[in-house]
Formats: C-alpha cells, structure tokens, sequence
C-alpha cells in the first residue's frame, strides 16, 4: 500500500476525546497520536512484519477479522484502506461494527478523477491494475450504504499543468469543485450525526434505552400515567437538563403531538414547559431542521 502523507489529522476537532483509537497500515500516525491523545489506548493492526509498536496485531485486516469487542474505538484511521480490498463495502461496514455509537473512522482515497489518472489512461500506461479508485459521489454512496450517518471530505490537490486541464475539460471531462485537480480526498465518517452523537455521549446506553422506551409508552398511550412518573423519576435519579430531555425527545419521539398531550396530562412539573420551549426552539416540528 503506498503511503502518503499523514494528513488525517486535518479531521481531528478539538472537542474528539478519544480514549481507544485503531491505526490500520498506517504507522505515520502512531506517535503524533500519542503526543495528541496521551492517555488513549492505542492500538496498531499490519501485515508488516518489519513494523513493531506497542499493542500491534500482525493481521491482514482485508482477510482477517479484528480481535476487538464490537463498539470498541472511538476512531479508526488509516489511509487509503479501500484501494486494494475485494469488497470495499465489507470492509467499510466491518469497521463500522467496531466504532463506539459516537465514532468515526478516518481514511483517504485516491481520486480516479484526477488529471494524473486520467493522464495515464491517455498515454495507456495506467498500471493499476490491481487498486480500487473512486469518485468523491461513489465513495460516499459506498459509505452511507455502509451504515455510516455523516460524512465530510477535504481535497488534497495537485495542480494540472494548464494546458492539459485546458484539453481535459475540452474533452468534456466537467471540473466540478475543481475535482480534476484532487489528487487524493480525506475521510471522516462517523455513526451518528452530530447532534445524536452528542446524545449518546452521555449517560450509559442502558439509560439511553430506558429512556427511550418510556418515551415510547407515553408516545403510544401505555400505561400513560405510570410511564410518565417512570420518565420523571429518571430524570432526577439521573440529573437529565432540560436541553437534553429535549433533544432526546427530538431524537426518539415520531407522533409529537401524541407525545406532549400525554405527557402534560400527568405533570405537574415547571421543567415540562422549559423542556417543550427548547425542543420547539431548536427544531421546525413540520421539516425536521435544528432553527440554532
């Protein structure tokens, strides 16, 4: 696999507090992840028997299953990690198995759209014949496909000499974005969506679930009374804020209006008004988008 430089860490935002994080092939990136993430367990998958760091397992992670707990990372990096695989959509979705609710996996992709490329292909002297090359689009159809809620590209780019950009877009190749000139495009595609992955960072999945489940009673009309006394006791056995009530209310409840008659059926708490004020400041009920 050819290496290119350790760009990923273009993606890594200063609120990523990652405590597991996977390095695939990729061993440029073991030491400034240390220094970045210094109480992180790090852990290093290759098929390179010459490489030798801490917590490595030697594994062709193309044909081998990893030795990990499902939900285990709290990202997975590593370039170029679906040029030469059989089924890229396997692999993608293998990593997705791995990431924590919250996760994302970190990776890069050569650009077949790319001057270079399509160059060689002019020339007839393309010789990769055994790599996978993809286009920003079907990458990233590939990912959704792939279990993966959101994902963000950056190019790195390598300029054409302008006469042959020039013949290529004459030729009928279209430049959208400047794509001709992007030689490889960064990664990060996470599980969740910002705001759900916000959610699901805290508390424990087991009051999560809970939660969600008597959400769902009120919601449908069982045992309304006892469910909602059920969700007020949770609420303060669980210190849950207004703004988080809110937004997971956002997040699990479908039939709205269902769900705020029941509730205010059987309240008698002033926080019940904060919590509908903030759901219905920070979404439009008929379209779905955050207002904030």
């Amino acid at each position: 696999m050819e290496n290119i430089k350790p760009s990923l860490f273009e993606f890594i935002h200063g609120e990523d507090f990652w405590q597991n994080i996977l390095v695939v092939e990729s061993f440029d990136y073991l030491e400034p992840l240390r220094k970045k993430f210094p109480a992180a367990e790090i852990f290093f998958v290759t098929a390179n028997e010459d490489l030798d760091y801490p917590n490595t397992y030697r594994l062709d992670y193309r044909e081998e299953r990893l030795p990990f707990p499902e939900e285990f990372f709290d990202a997975i990096i590593g370039d170029l990690t679906l040029e030469v695989v059989t089924n890229p959509q396997d692999i993608a979705a293998g990593f997705s198995t791995y990431l924590k609710q919250t996760g994302c996996w970190l990776t890069s992709f050569r650009n077949i759209r790319h001057w270079k490329v399509l160059e060689r292909l002019m020339r007839g002297a393309f010789g990769g014949i055994v790599s996978r090359l993809y286009t920003r689009t079907e990458f990233e159809r590939l990912l959704y496909a792939s279990f993966y809620k959101e994902v963000q590209m950056l190019p790195l780019k390598k300029k054409s000499p302008p006469e042959l950009l020039e013949r290529l877009i004459n030729c009928g190749f279209d430049n959208f974005d400047d794509d001709l000139q992007v030689e490889f495009w960064l990664v990060r595609a996470s599980r969740s969506m910002p705001e759900l992955a916000l959610l699901k960072s805290m508390f424990t999945p087991e009051i999560r679930s809970e939660l969600s489940r008597i959400l769902h009673r009120i919601e449908y009309d069982v045992a309304t009374e006892d469910s909602v006394k059920s969700f007020w006791r949770i609420f303060d056995a669980e210190g849950i804020f207004t703004d988080y009530a809110a937004a997971f209310i956002r997040s699990v409840v479908i039939h709205r209006e269902n769900f705020w008659r029941n509730i205010k059926k059987y309240s008698a708490r002033a926080e019940l008004e904060e919590i509908i004020d903030e759901a219905e400041s920070l979404y439009d009920f008929d379209t779905g988008n955050r207002l904030l």
